[in-house]
């Protein structure tokens, strides 16, 4: 994605994701300092690597690819602390817990 040659509109789209990635990254990993560093390099790599991509279809595909794993990490990634040796503590982000409904084991017929 040569952000040198493509188009404004284009250009402007790869940097909202790559930020939007940053901050999603920052969210989902935080206080886990070896996750972060991780994450920043795949992410830094990846922009790198497709950086003299010139293909409006590929560049639209990639920046697809990025979107739903930018909300794949935000909606579905939990992190969890081992607190002991067989015990793990979960903080589930808003995000996740606004997507999940409550389970129903009788649930009730509604007459039309």
């Amino acid at each position: 994605m040569k952000l040198g040659t493509c188009g404004m509109d284009t250009r402007s789209k790869v940097l909202q994701l790559f930020k939007a990635l940053h901050r999603t990254r920052k969210q989902v990993f935080k206080s886990d300092n070896r996750a972060l560093e991780a994450a920043r390099q795949k992410i830094n790599s990846e922009f790198r690597r497709n950086i003299t991509e010139l293909a409006p279809e590929k560049i639209t595909e990639l920046l697809k690819f990025g979107s739903d794993v930018e909300i794949i990490l935000r909606k579905t990634v939990i992190q969890g602390v081992l607190t002991n040796h067989n015990t793990i503590s979960v903080t589930p982000r808003k995000e996740i817990l606004l997507d999940n409904l409550p389970f129903n084991e009788n649930p009730t017929r509604k007459d039309t």
